[in-house]
């Protein structure tokens, strides 16, 4: 048995049967998609620029603030799986218009959040409908377009996602700064409608390939309490309580890859890591990319706005240059993974990477901006080659009728690197600065906790880039056996 090729758990199960997907049809997917990757990093890159003001107005410390973030992808990670699975069961169609719809109101709620606690709260709901669109979005992506085209659309599609992390400090920073950081919550609900009316006037199909199969209830229960002990134990470092969590959460996740591998029908197939060595070092590389970089803007953005004293609006408009750099080289690296062998693409990102957050390590208090963009310049160039590129090795390197699985686990990974980078962030918080308001008296401790996490940063990318390398060249996922 091939690598790339598990077999169906019964007969007739998770089988895909060929049918013909017309231009016009793959590029209405597309833009659908497009769509939904615009709102969701859009909506966390603006939060990222605005979080000094929301800060201020309810008089959260800086571990309060790490948590308007963490509680979104926390909510994310722990629900993409399951619905991930439940799409395959009831459609990926039906669940991505639930995602986007979820998504939509719960941004409009935010407008209206009175208090800390139901700003957190509604956060976790976007988490919930963030999960439902990324479990399915690259899943369907991938399953209307061919091998050949493959690379291109996904390379399209994290343009869009790029797009969104590009214009949100920018756009973010204005509307902070002239209408309120509430506003930045309303783009999200016009870009979600427009999205749901193409779903339901002109999107068909439903892509439900293992419509029958039972939902695994118990082993998603088991995922979601472990993640979320990592990650609040991550919250309450360095106490006691707070190692004893994560050591309960590791424990669980041992437990839950255990029970994967003996039930019939598992919520997340743990074959596809123990069998195929191309799939799981490619999802091992996203996590480590993804745990290297996501906390960079949170911390950048409380840099430039307390120890260097710029607006909302400047801060983002400097850290706009990350995201704009890869969203110019995201499409042209897709394209270029549909021709040369992509994990070669993918480690000179990695590399780019480590050596952008290396620059890092060097910010103090009198840093120079221009220093600062430069290592902005180095980070974007080293993502935008390992994310579309890696991205395809997944997808292509699992039969068709597991897409929805691969799409959850690629999701879950970045979901996961983004959770443990704001854990480490937090953590090195918390040990170093403690729970307290940022203020002029506590900037030496805040700059050297940046430093801290900025130095195991590049540590982890170093390792990444033999990672990346090691998973061997990829061959694409033979038809499944009938």
């Amino acid at each position: 048995m091939k690598d790339t090729e598990i077999p169906s758990q019964e007969p007739g199960i998770c089988q895909t049967a060929d049918t013909v997907i017309t231009k016009t049809q793959k590029q209405l997917v597309l833009l659908i998609a497009i769509l939904a990757g615009f709102i969701t990093p859009f909506d966390g890159s603006a939060v990222n620029i605005a979080l000094p003001t929301i800060g201020a107005e309810f008089h959260m410390d800086a571990i309060a603030l790490s948590w308007v973030a963490t509680a979104y992808l926390l909510s994310s990670a722990v629900f993409l799986v399951p619905f991930g699975k439940i799409a395959d069961i009831y459609g990926r169609k039906k669940v991505f218009l639930y995602g986007i719809t979820v998504f939509s109101l719960a941004s409009l709620a935010m407008v209206m959040v009175p208090s800390t606690e139901m700003l957190i709260g509604v956060r976790v709901v976007q988490g919930l409908g963030s999960a439902m669109i990324f479990g399915t979005g690259v899943a369907i992506l991938t399953s209307v377009f061919p091998p050949g085209e493959r690379g291109a659309a996904l390379g399209i599609y994290i343009t869009a996602v790029y797009v969104g992390l590009s214009s949100g400090p920018f756009l973010g920073g204005i509307m902070t700064q002239q209408l309120g950081w509430r506003s930045i919550f309303l783009v999200n609900v016009p870009i979600g409608i427009a999205a749901i009316l193409l779903i339901l006037w002109k999107l068909r199909g439903e892509w439900a390939e293992c419509r029958g199969e039972r939902f695994d209830l118990a082993g998603s229960v088991i995922y979601g309490l472990s993640v979320v002990a990592v990650m609040y134990g991550f919250s309450l470092l360095p106490d006691m309580q707070g190692f004893s969590l994560i050591a309960a959460g590791i424990i669980g996740l041992i437990i839950f890859a255990l029970y994967e591998l003996r039930v019939p029908f598992p919520v997340l197939d743990m074959r596809l890591l123990t069998g195929n060595r191309v799939f799981a070092l490619s999802n091992l590389s996203a996590l480590i990319n993804y745990s290297a970089t996501f906390a960079v803007a949170f911390l950048l953005s409380l840099d430039l706005q307390y120890t260097k004293g710029f607006t909302p609006q400047d801060a983002g408009f400097i850290l706009i240059v990350q995201p704009v750099v890869q969203a110019i080289l995201s499409p042209v690296a897709g394209r270029l993974s549909d021709r040369v062998e992509p994990r070669f693409i993918a480690s000179a990102g990695m590399a780019f990477t480590a050596a952008g957050l290396f620059m890092l390590t060097f910010v103090t208090e009198t840093t120079s901006i221009y220093y600062i963009i430069l290592a902005l310049l180095v980070l974007g160039t080293g993502f935008g080659l390992f994310s579309s590129p890696n991205t395809n090795v997944i997808m292509s390197s699992v039969d068709k009728k597991f897409y929805g699985v691969a799409s959850g686990m690629n999701g879950t990974m970045r979901l996961l690197g983004q959770m443990l980078s704001m854990g480490i962030a937090m953590m090195i918080l918390a040990i170093v600065t403690g729970p307290v308001v940022i203020t002029p008296e506590y900037y030496p401790q805040f700059i050297a906790s940046m430093r801290y996490a900025f130095s195991l940063f590049t540590i982890f990318c170093i390792v990444g880039i033999f990672a990346s390398l090691a998973r061997g060249k990829v061959e694409r996922a033979a038809p499944a056996k009938r």
